[in-house]
This record gives C-alpha cells, structure tokens and sequence, in this order.
C-alpha cells in the first residue's frame, strides 16, 4: 500500500470515527442515499452571491432556473413553461402552473421580479446571468416581463444560470439582498436556503457536509424530468486526494468527481468502480496585473513588466503546456490558445493560436521589453488539485526562463476575495463558459474593462482596450448570427495577440464511482442529482 494511501486511510479513520453519528444520521434502512465527495466546500448557498462553480454545484440542485438544459445540452423550458419575444428589448415567460417552494408557497411572478432585483444587486456576482436586463414586471400570477436595457440574442442561454427566490422567504430572513461574498458576510441566505428545486437543503455545516434531502413535491416528477432514486445526498468537502481515494475504495463515499490524476489509470483496473467521463467547458489560464505602474508583490517599482506585450509574449512561450498535460494532468487535458473550447458558440480557430513552448525566445523577448536579467514576481494560485501542482509547474518554467517565479498557493476561499479586491499581481484560475455555451458570457466576464455593473466582473487584472470594448457592445445586441459570429472572431483574435491572459489548456474530467451508481456525465463538472441512480 502506498505511503499515501495509507496516510489517507488513517486520516479517514479519523474523520469517520469523529464524526460518524453526525455524518451519517437520518434516512430510514430503505432509503437511497448518495455519499458524495469533492476538494472544495461550496462556500455560500446564497445562488446571487458567489459566481464560482463550487457554489453553482449544489445552489443548482436546490434553486431552479427559467431555463434549463437538455443532455444534449440545448436551452429547455424549466419554471418558465414559454416565452416569447414582444419586442427587441421585451421578453414575456409564462410560469408553470403548481409550482411551489420547499417551505410550501407558490412560484409567482412576483418571485422572479424580486429575484431579478436581487440578481442586478450591486453585490451580485450573477449579473451575467440576467445579461441586458434592466427591470421585470408582473403581468399576472404566472407571466413576467423582462425589459432589457439592449437586446440580448444570447439572453435565454443566460437565463440558465438564474435561479428564481422566494421573495417571501427572503424579507422573512432578511436575505433582500444577496451576500456580500467579497467581504465575507455571514449572511442567512449562506446557509440555508428556500427554492423549488428537485433538493431541499436540510443542513449546511461549512467545511464539514451539506445534507440534501429529494423534493418529493418537486415539480419535475410530474413533468417527467425527475430519472433518478435518490432519496438523500451527503456532500462531503474532503481536502486530501489520498483521503478521498480511501473512502471511495473502502465505501464509505459512493462518488468522487476529482480524484487525483496519477490514480486514475489504477482506478479504471478497479472491478469495484466506474469512470465517466468527458471534456469540461473550462480553460485554465494565466492573468496579470495590467492596471497598476508597478508590481505590487514582485521586483520591479518603478514599471510594470506585464504591461508590455512582449512580457506577456515571453510568458506563453515560456509555458509547455505538453509536458503539463503528461507530467502533470497525465493525459487529462488538451493544450488550448483561446479562452473557449471548441464546445462554447462563438469559437473559431482564428483565435485559438497557441504559440510553441521556446524558452530562448521567451529570453529574447525579455532582454527586448528591458529585462535582460529577468525579474521576481509571485503567482497566486488555489490549493484545489490540480491547481496547486499546475501552479508550481509554471513556476518553475517561467523561472528558468527569467521571471523568477514564487507560487503562493491558499485555499479558494482566500484566494477569490483576493482577486477580487484586486490584491494580486500575477494569477492563476479557470473559467468555464458551459453554463450559457455562449462566447459572451466569457468574454464579457474577462475581457470587457470592469464597470462594476457586470461587465468585466472576473477581468481582475483589469485589462483596458477601448475596441473589446466596443465590439462587445456589439455581440451583445447582434441579433445576426454571421455578424455577431465575427465579432466573436475578432475579439478572439486581438486577445490571441495582445494576451492580457495565457490559456493553458482545457482540462478532460474523470468522475469515479462506486459500481451501483449512474450518474450522467455533464461538461459543466456537476452532477445532477435528480439525474442519479443507485443501487441497493
């Protein structure tokens, strides 16, 4: 047995003997429950507060949305049974009849309006998702109104990530507002949680399981939606890989969505198990400080090398991503020069360019840009696999390039307040677009100059060009394919050249799980519970 595993073992021994009675209380001897395990705790329940997908993870099994998504991944009526276009800036849903939330009141359109005020809260980091909304209006019980500020082509792909509160529930607790995540708030609506979703939220202990509990009442089972048994989930934040293993092959956790990628080869031999599996539509990339005259946490005071384009230049050719991809993910990813797979609309290969692996070029272009010497810089990365070992490969390359690179790995719940205070230098992150599988959606989140409006939310490194800009404007209200198709292109195009962030790769994802269970494979890394089976 290796050191690891047995290391793992014992700290599982540690966590179940601790905490057995509280971890695996509640459903009768003939109940169905899942036992699920991940790196990352969710973090906030609140579903207008975080834009991160760990929270999206289990916000997305409670809290349902106007429109959802097919397994063919294709935008279908969910709480909004049809809609239709009034004008280019109107649109009109029609509610589903008998839908209520867990505490037992009804969906009405007065919930959607409230939820669309909440969502365009200056403390929401979901404002993307309602993209062009400026106001909502109840025409009756079961009919809401979006008026938009523009026209969105892309508005119903956005609508997939708006989940729709209980205005009721939440002047009751006093969650009008959303979280203010950045500042970290203890809020209410962190915690617990009011939706109509297939899952009721029955307890959320942070860092230690969320408990769900399947809506029988959901909405879903009588429209025929509802394809799995479970009757309960226990969602367990297990930081170590060799831990994680451990409870999947003693059984004591049922599914594992990010085992360790130097066990997944072993864990396919493993009769006991099952892999599913497929490419995410999420790209891991480099991003730098573009907005201050020097580097906050690196050598250089009295110029910022990242401003230069030739820096950002040397960084990309500085970067194997092949040997990342062999050494590192072993096999799991597929090397990438754009921001969106090929999977998200709007790609076009114009702007998926990635330039070779060249350690002596990327000198050259340092000695050209002033830095013949190189210079110190830290990189801020997350302690989630494989973040944390795809965060020291890069540093050690950019260092044997010249950019003497030191990684400060912290916990995702540090590291996101960080950047969004933009306390940062020079960082790693991902971003998957899958949720709307439209380009915009990225690229307006990382590329638009940040208006604290909803554009430009997640451009940290707060990069500036007045003709991004413009083109999305642009994209935004396109209602011609082929146009707005161009647009895209040139966006891609001119961040493929002036690389205010260096994409990595698109990372492929295994999701390991015990024999008795089916679970359908999603490219936005998250399991649907109502979509789960298990076997006794």
């Amino acid at each position: 047995m290796s050191e690891g595993l047995e290391g793992g073992l014992r700290a599982l021994r540690r966590i179940f003997i601790a905490a057995a009675a509280a971890l695996f209380i509640s459903a009768p001897a003939s109940a169905v429950t899942l036992k699920y395990a991940s790196q990352n705790d969710p973090q906030t329940v609140d579903p207008h507060a975080a834009n991160l997908l760990v929270a999206s993870r289990l916000t997305s099994q409670v809290y349902d949305t106007l429109v959802f998504r097919d397994k063919g991944w294709k935008a279908v009526p969910w709480l909004a049974e049809s809609w239709t276009q009034v004008s280019p800036t109107v649109w009109r849903f029609r509610l589903r009849e008998g839908v209520r939330f867990h505490d037992g009141t009804p969906l009405t359109a007065d919930d959607v309006v409230f939820s669309v005020e909440r969502a365009l809260s200056p403390l929401s980091q979901m404002r993307t998702s309602v993209q062009g909304v400026a106001s909502a209006r109840a025409v009756d019980a079961r009919t809401v109104e979006l008026t938009l500020s523009e026209p969105n082509p892309a508005l119903v792909q956005h609508l997939t990530q708006f989940r729709i509160m209980s205005r009721a529930w939440a002047v009751k607790n006093r969650a009008e507002k959303p979280q203010d995540y950045k500042n970290k708030e203890d809020a209410y609506s962190a915690r617990h949680a009011n939706g109509s979703g297939p899952f009721i939220l029955k307890e959320y202990t942070p860092d230690v399981r969320v408990v769900l509990q399947a809506n029988k009442d959901w909405w879903g089972r009588k429209a025929g939606l509802w394809q799995g048994n479970l009757d309960e989930v226990i969602m367990l934040p297990i930081q170590s890989n060799a831990t994680r293993l451990a409870a999947l092959l003693s059984g004591e956790v049922d599914l594992v969505i990010d085992p360790a990628n130097q066990d997944v080869e072993r864990l396919r031999a493993n009769p006991d198990l099952r892999i599913v599996e497929g490419p995410e539509m999420r790209v891991q990339y480099l991003a730098f400080d573009l907005q201050r005259d020097e580097l906050l946490y690196g050598s250089e005071k009295k110029r910022n090398p990242f401003k230069d384009a030739r820096v950002r230049l040397a960084v990309a050719h500085a970067i194997d991503a092949q040997a990342i991809r062999q050494k590192v993910m072993r096999g799991l990813s597929k090397p990438i020069g754009a921001v969106i797979p090929d999977l998200i609309a709007g790609y076009h290969p114009d702007g998926d360019k990635a330039v070779p692996y060249d350690r002596e070029r990327a000198r050259k272009l340092l000695a050209e840009a002033g830095y013949p010497q190189g210079f110190e810089v830290t990189l801020d990365c997350g302690n989630n696999a494989p973040a944390a070992d795809i965060c020291q490969a890069v540093a050690a390359m950019l260092s044997q390039a010249g950019i003497r690179t030191r990684p400060n790995i912290m916990p995702q719940t540090t590291l996101f307040p960080k950047l969004e205070t933009y306390d940062t230098s020079f960082y790693l992150l991902s971003w998957g677009g899958g949720i709307t599988s439209d380009a915009l959606y990225t690229l307006n989140a990382l590329f638009h100059s940040p208006t604290g409006k909803g554009d430009g939310d997640f451009n940290m490194g707060r990069w500036k060009n007045p003709q991004i800009d413009r083109l999305l404007g642009e994209i935004k209200v396109q209602a011609d394919p082929a146009k707005r198709n161009e647009a895209i292109r040139q966006v891609l195009v001119i961040a493929n050249a002036e690389r205010p962030v260096v994409p990595i790769h698109q990372q492929l994802l295994p999701w390991v799980m015990r024999r008795n269970v089916d679970a359908w494979f999603s490219p936005v890394n998250t399991v649907y519970f109502y979509r789960v089976t298990k076997q006794q």
